[in-house]
């Protein structure tokens, strides 16, 4: 485990010296576990040519000591701040360091107050760690196939019990414990479930509406697993359905299968969500799906690359990212469905197993 964040270290070194910076600033407390596997909060990560330093306080001492075996720290305390730290730490390597920082995740303000206490010197550096995290290990992989596994078995037993009674934050909150009861920390984000109407809103927030309200009920939802997400989308039907709602479910499936079957490595993000884009505008509904085809999952629960007509990064095996076309009617409803998808060496796996065929969406 120590060697497969060594590895990422060593690999983060070699693209900041090619930005000509003597060390970096880890801010971003989701890339400090990526690089370390410290799970707190609240600590930074000096790395540079010579090595990499933990920046934390009293309360994570005994955790870092756990978690990180062999990793150098260094405690702040009520007289020694973070600013002292780093200077000391830099101080080892350079009289005059350059010191690269996380533009997405520092403030200005603390970047200012670096340039007043620790070095004039700072170079603003974009998203390094986030580009090296695209590409999944095995391991990572296998944990998110882990958490996809979760999501599923947790999905099958709330469908099981589904009552019409039910309101759309109780399937909500009865899927999230049945993920923690199967082994998740928790879900990979708030869990949407949206009766009838209420699922033409991408983000749904579960309210009081019943199942028995409509005849469908779509639920977006994932579990995380020992720090690594998964994320589904499914509809499930709970009375009869009209012949539109039956033809605009069919585009959507159609749609999604197009794109996965598109999903190669050395192609750019925007062909994958051109595929879904224009079968979906080529059936009449182009304007009712307005937003990217897909995004990265990991540590978090949207990173890169995305699936967008924007986006043009090619991928790579290794990268996983969500398929989720949809069709968002006001008034009427919507439909979406969504799994994750590791690009492999030849195509796209899929790696959340959960059926998505019309007929076998019913809940009976």
């Amino acid at each position: 485990m120590t060697d497969i964040f060594a590895t990422r270290r060593e690999k983060l070194r070699k693209l900041l010296k090619k930005e000509k910076a003597d060390a970096l600033l880890v801010t971003n407390f989701t890339n400090v576990t990526w690089l370390t596997g410290f799970t707190g909060d609240d600590s930074y990560l000096l790395l540079h040519a010579d090595g990499a330093c933990l920046l934390s306080d009293f309360r994570y001492e005994i955790q870092i000591e756990n978690e990180c075996p062999g990793l150098p720290f260094m405690i702040r305390s009520g007289k020694v701040g973070f600013s002292q730290l780093i200077r000391e730490e830099l101080g080892k390597i350079s009289s005059s360091p350059r010191l690269g920082v996380e533009i997405n995740s520092i403030t200005w303000a603390l970047v200012e107050s670096f340039r007043k206490s620790v070095t004039e010197d700072i170079v603003p550096l974009d998203s390094l760690v986030e580009k090296l995290r695209q590409m999944k290990d095995r391991q990572e992989i296998q944990t998110i196939r882990e958490a996809g596994r979760i999501a599923r078995n947790a999905f099958h037993a709330v469908r099981a019990l589904l009552s019409p009674d039910w309101t759309e934050k109780q399937v909500a909150d009865e899927l999230e414990f049945a993920m923690r009861r199967l082994g998740a920390k928790d879900a990979s984000f708030p869990t949407i479930s949206a009766v009838g109407s209420n699922a033409a809103l991408c983000h749904c927030v579960p309210g009081e509406r019943r199942v028995r309200d409509a005849s469908f009920i779509l639920i977006d939802w994932g579990a995380r697993y020992q720090g690594y997400v998964s994320d589904l989308t499914r509809v499930l039907i709970t009375g009869k359905i009209t012949p539109e709602f039956r033809k605009v479910y069919q585009i959507v499936l159609d749609a999604q299968r197009k794109a996965i079957e598109a999903v190669h490595p050395g192609i750019p993000c925007s062909e994958v969500d051109a595929v879904a884009r224009n079968y979906i505008a080529e059936a009449g509904y182009g304007k009712y799906f307005d937003h990217g085809l897909g995004h990265g999952i990991g540590l978090d629960v949207h990173e890169g690359p995305s699936f967008s007509p924007r986006c043009e990064t090619i991928l790579k095996p290794g990268m996983i990212i969500t398929v989720e076309p949809g069709i968002y009617i006001k008034n009427w409803g919507g439909v979406r469905i969504e799994d994750d998808v590791l690009v492999t060496r030849d195509g796209g796996e899929v790696l959340t197993d959960v059926e998505k065929e019309l007929d076998d969406m019913y809940v009976r």
